[in-house]
């Protein structure tokens, strides 16, 4: 039995009924560090999936990797796949005298939609898929440090260890536990709390390179997912907004001034995110212009996907 514990975000109606419910956990943390909301259990472990490449990023960083900044935000992100994107990996990759041969992350299409259907019957590669920006930045970092470049994956390398080093001096406190992540690459568990208030340090940090990390992220939205991506969209309205998607319903936010925000849907799916966001940016008084999403219907009049009490209430 699972002890997953999260409450309602987002309710779907149809016709006036809810026909279902999304849950999750989401905290909300204010400028000064302190916790705003705190909804769901916030306490008990997650997974952060690609929400947390920009820590990642940062160990990379201040282990001797220098890139321009495209590149950087390049590293930080789950990209769409697009010509450019592949471009920049192998930049990233040419400039450690390495080519895609060298990468280890999972094979698999493109992730933007355009993009795999652009990609057609072409099979899985490595370089397609959406972390190989990260794996590139990894491999990098090697190539500097002189450490090997076939085992960078193992959870016991010594760049491995430098990035669980970097994301516990971020959230305060020790992961939970370390497992593999859809790329291949070690993931660690952590609190929904002690991420968000990670978020917010890395924003309020002095240390050059979390300014690096960011500041490439916010120059280069279309590097860290990709055009007509919801985190993309909002990073190239809303000026200073950092946003990094995850998967498994996995979303982070965060401000200059270190209001920062860690949504986990329950069920994994992306479906609740934009109306939570809204939400989330609405309690911040930060205006955009998010379309709204409809039930399947045929009619915009059938239904409605709208958030719970527990977020309006922010």
């Amino acid at each position: 039995m699972s002890n997953f514990s999260g409450k309602p975000l987002v309710e779907i109606f149809r016709a006036g009924i809810v026909e279902s419910v999304h849950s999750g956990r989401l905290a909300l943390i204010n400028s000064d560090g302190s916790v705003r909301a705190a909804i769901g259990d916030v306490d008990a472990p997650m997974y952060p999936r690609s929400a947390i490449k920009s820590f990642q990023a940062a160990a990379m960083v201040r282990n001797g990797l220098i890139l321009a900044p495209k590149q950087l935000a390049l590293v930080c992100s789950s990209h769409s796949g697009t010509t450019e994107h592949f471009e920049v990996v192998e930049s990233i990759l040419h400039g450690a005298g390495l080519t895609v041969a060298d990468l280890r992350n999972t094979p698999d299409l493109p992730l933007g939609r355009a993009e795999r259907q652009d990609w057609g019957a072409q099979p899985p590669s490595r370089l397609a898929q959406g972390c190989s920006g990260k794996h590139a930045g990894m491999l990098a970092t090697c190539v500097v440090n002189g450490w090997d470049t076939q085992t960078y994956l193992d959870a016991g390398h010594p760049l491995q260890i430098a990035i669980r080093e970097e994301i516990e001096s971020l959230i305060g406190d020790l992961v939970l536990a370390t497992t593999i992540d859809g790329c291949g690459a070690p993931l660690f568990a952590m609190t929904t709390k002690n991420f968000a208030l990670g978020a917010h340090k890395i924003r309020i940090s002095q240390d050059p390179v979390h300014q690096a990390v960011i500041a490439a992220c916010l120059l280069h939205p279309d590097m860290v997912a990709g055009v007509g991506r919801l985190t993309t969209t909002l990073m190239s309205q809303i000026p200073g907004l950092f946003v990094k998607d995850g998967a498994e319903g996995v979303k982070l936010l965060s401000l200059e001034d270190g209001r920062a925000c860690v949504i986990k849907v329950s069920d994994g799916s992306d479906r609740p995110i934009p109306p939570i966001v809204f939400a989330v940016l609405k309690a911040w008084d930060v205006d955009t212009s998010i379309e709204s999403v409809l039930v399947k219907s045929g009619s915009p009049n059938t239904g409605q996907i709208r958030v719970s009490n527990l977020l309006t209430e922010l």
